[in-house]
């Protein structure tokens, strides 16, 4: 069995519910497209699409999430 990485249980528990999720990631995804602007460095992403790096900066809490 494959894993996803990083785990959608965890980030769901991170934000809430997987609507906030789906926002919060489409719009990190968005602003990394139109700005190129990334949280890490991209040797540290395991992923090469955006969303996968959305993901990945939330699951490493490096993207705050207004409550």
């Amino acid at each position: 069995m494959n894993m996803l990485y990083p785990s959608i249980d965890k980030l769901v528990n991170q934000v809430g519910s997987k609507y906030r999720l789906v926002n919060i990631v489409t719009k990190r995804a968005k602003e990394m497209q139109a700005t190129g602007h990334y949280q890490m460095k991209n040797e540290e992403y395991k992923s090469s699409a955006n969303l996968g790096k959305a993901l990945e900066e939330i699951s490493k809490d490096l993207v705050h999430i207004k409550k």
